[in-house]
């Protein structure tokens, strides 16, 4: 499944701590393992309206060989769930690894913006995220 085609730049957002503000252009997904749960739970504590979310296949071979290569097991999927639509992943597990897999196999713009799990998305992250979508 891919996302709406709004044209709008995606943003994909783990759990760990990211705090979404709704003035930022892009379309938010889920890309978390809390998969339906997290409109359950988390969304309406947010005040966000349900979102779409990620559906993970369940784990290959690929995953383990992208795991021993430093891949975070998300990464395929979510540049294939963008299908070349620009992205912000947003994620406290995102590597420069992961990074330079992106930019070789993903079309389109994309941010890979790691969060410190104990701190979660900062003012300064918003910042620079709402600075690349605006700037895309």
């Amino acid at each position: 499944m891919t996302g709406s085609g709004s044209g709008l730049p995606l943003l994909f957002l783990d759990v760990d701590g990211p705090l979404i503000l709704a003035a930022l252009p892009c379309e938010p997904v889920w890309a978390t393992t809390w998969a339906g749960e997290a409109n359950a739970v988390l969304a309406p504590r947010l005040g966000l309206p349900e979102l779409p979310v990620v559906a993970w296949p369940p784990p290959s071979d690929e995953d383990e060989r992208d795991a021993r290569a430093g891949l975070h097991w998300k990464t395929r999927t979510l540049v294939r769930w963008a299908a070349g639509r620009a992205f912000v992943w947003v994620d406290d597990e995102v590597t420069e690894r992961d990074r330079r897999w992106v930019t070789a196999h993903h079309a389109g713009r994309a941010l890979l913006h790691r969060v410190d799990p104990g701190l979660g998305l900062t003012d300064t992250s918003l910042r620079q995220i709402e600075v690349w979508l605006r700037t895309g």
